[in-house]
């Protein structure tokens, strides 16, 4: 099943952008630090082309540390891009970001050249908590529910540096399989564009092949690599007690059991994607995007000339 979720306000957002960009210096883009190539929105890069980038890797103290730095290393390589680790709960993170912003833009940031940052990121990343930390007030309504913020708002942050918000947005298509459950998992998709159990299964093949301890600690299972994802879930649910009648299990339930202990960091620090991996699935995801419009051009010419919007191909020889 392909996860999608657009809302409306999501439009009206990505039209904000559009036109705000023209006067920001610096693009600030939070990212989950579980999953930064999944919640890197493609749809921003293009609304922001050309603006240097700060990429936060927000969430870090639930990431795995080591993967954290393989992330930081990949988008500190890239041009007018600087990256760092962040827990948007932290005390005083507006010090580094201000820092990182002027290295980035060094000619702006006071009262004549002031400087203005737009700051985005994905549902449920965590920017509201991060603008409440740094504003040291609820500027941001916060919520664990994806699509929180609705509407765009200035800040001061401090003299002469102006944050603009923005509500989280995803993209109309997600074109990597992979990415949409991540970011289901995560909590980035509004749960009624995804179905619990499948999420479920995808997380744990996963965390089998590449955290199968921390989750046999977690849960009291043995050897989980050895077993099927349906398996794991099972066992999930008969651990934790998620039983229906005559003592089957209630995969619904232990599908949110397990989403839940990931979410909420229980499982330990994990990471779902490594750079190489993302770039793996991006290129995958990239071919099968292309074979799909293909397919689709093609019903199109023929819808267009079955109803006679143009005329058929003549497919007879002749000199």
């Amino acid at each position: 099943m392909a996860i999608q979720w657009f809302p409306g306000h999501m439009h009206l957002t990505r039209q904000a952008i559009a036109e705000r960009i023209k006067e920001i210096d610096v693009v600030i883009e939070l990212l989950d630090a579980r999953l930064p190539g999944s919640s890197a929105n493609p749809m921003l890069a293009d609304l922001t082309a050309g603006r240097p980038a700060l990429k936060v890797l927000n969430k870090q103290d639930l990431a795995d540390p080591v993967r954290t730095g393989h992330w930081l290393a990949h988008y500190n390589a890239q041009p007018a891009t600087r990256a760092i680790g962040l827990d948007a709960t932290a005390s005083a993170p507006a010090q580094r970001l201000i820092k990182a912003c002027h290295e980035l833009a060094p000619t702006r940031g006071n009262l004549v050249k002031p400087m203005r940052v737009l700051i985005c990121g994905i549902p449920n990343v965590g920017k509201s908590t991060l603008i409440n930390t740094m504003t040291s007030k609820r500027a941001a309504k916060t919520g664990d529910e994806a699509g929180i913020t609705k509407a765009e708002q200035r800040i001061v942050l401090a003299d002469g540096f102006y944050l603009y918000d923005t509500p989280g947005m995803l993209w109309p298509r997600i074109i990597v399989a992979k990415s949409g459950y991540n970011l289901a998992a995560s909590g980035a998709v509004g749960r009624n564009a995804f179905d619990d159990e499948e999420v479920a299964l995808e997380l744990l093949d996963y965390l089998k092949h590449h955290y199968a301890a921390p989750v046999e600690v977690r849960f009291r299972l043995e050897a989980i690599a050895a077993m099927k994802d349906e398996e794991i879930l099972d066992a999930i649910g008969r651990k934790r007690g998620a039983l229906l009648g005559k003592g089957k299990v209630n995969l619904q339930k232990a599908a949110e059991i397990a989403i839940h202990e990931f979410r909420s960091g229980n499982l330990g620090r994990i990471t779902l994607e490594t750079p190489e991996e993302f770039a793996l699935w991006l290129a995958a995801g990239k071919v099968l995007d292309a074979e799909r419009q293909v397919k689709k051009d093609a019903i199109e010419l023929d819808r267009a000339i079955r109803f006679k919007k143009i005329p058929r191909p003549d497919r007879r020889g002749g000199d």
